[in-house]
């Protein structure tokens, strides 16, 4: 290991003894049929350690993906995440937060993306981040990561309030995306499901689509562990107006900006791991003179 790397991993192992979420210590042990449901590929869905962990395969019949019970309106929310191992290339593993419905014959697209672009052999996993609002996404960042995320489950956050979105890997946050409506800026408020799925992203996820998943080094696995979710009930049918209320820990004063270590961790995850940003590269026909919280 050179002199870099590990001063690079020593700094991240101090920062990670320093920051933590205060909702982790409520975090349970529920079973996937507390809070989910199979949605698609069920013969593709295994279930282990008494519903605890959950075994998505892929292979060149099908993917497989689930969805939380309920719908949201704001919260902590988390799933930990061991993604396929060999040669991953076209494939998108994705834990996220969406909503894309109809209100007031309207099409309304909120959703805030953690996907997992898959990869060739000694090439790095990318992690890409994504966030939609009122229907307009291309906001991606993506990272490489400071570990092997085929080798062992890690943990993969979102945390969403009315002044914050806050994405973290394990405990150190890598992407904020702020409350600017008052600036003209949109931001997800709108009630929302918990989707998880594993899918074959060949036509864009590797490459540019210049590389198709290879179904002889298949099938592909992931595994989810705690389905816990921290978040206020909101149905479609009757939003909950008081999911920004300062009842729920999420909403807290304390959350409304990353504290000084958190900070201190974005910044060097962001310099040093973030390899695009569409807020200064752009993304096809949209540049970053498009979208106004590059400059707020």
């Amino acid at each position: 290991m050179s002199l870099r790397l590990l001063l690079i991993k020593v700094t991240m192992i101090a920062m990670l003894r320093t920051f933590f979420v205060a909702g982790d210590a409520a975090i349970g042990d529920a079973s996937f049929d507390e809070n989910y449901n199979v949605t698609w590929g069920d013969d593709h869905v295994l279930f282990l350690n008494q519903g605890r962990e959950v075994r998505l395969l892929l292979d060149e019949t099908s993917g497989a993906g689930f969805t939380s019970k309920s719908y949201y309106g704001s919260g902590y929310f988390h799933m930990k995440i061991k993604l396929p191992a060999n040669d991953s290339g076209g494939l998108v593993t994705a834990f996220y937060l969406y909503l894309n419905s109809s209100v007031h014959d309207k099409l309304v697209h909120d959703e805030l993306d953690f996907e997992f672009l898959g990869n060739r052999p000694d090439k790095p996993i990318i992690l890409q981040t994504n966030v939609f609002t009122n229907g307009v996404g291309n906001r991606e960042r993506r990272f490489s990561l400071w570990f092997d995320p085929t080798a062992d489950f890690h943990y993969y956050k979102i945390l969403w309030n009315h002044h914050q979105i806050v994405f973290f890997v394990d405990d150190i946050p890598i992407r904020v995306f702020k409350n600017n409506i008052i600036k003209g800026v949109g931001y997800p408020n709108r009630t929302m499901q918990v989707v998880v799925s594993l899918w074959d992203g060949s036509n864009w996820a590797t490459d540019g689509g210049q590389v198709k998943a290879d179904y002889s080094n298949g099938p592909f696995e992931a595994h989810f562990q705690d389905f816990n979710i921290h978040g206020c009930l909101s149905p479609l049918t009757k939003p909950n107006n008081n999911c920004f209320s300062q009842d729920y820990w999420w909403n807290a004063e304390n959350y409304w900006i990353l504290n000084s270590h958190q900070q201190k961790a974005y910044e060097f995850v962001t310099k040093t791991y973030m390899i695009y940003n569409y807020c200064t590269d752009g993304i096809g026909r949209r540049k970053p003179k498009d979208y106004q919280e590059c400059f707020v």
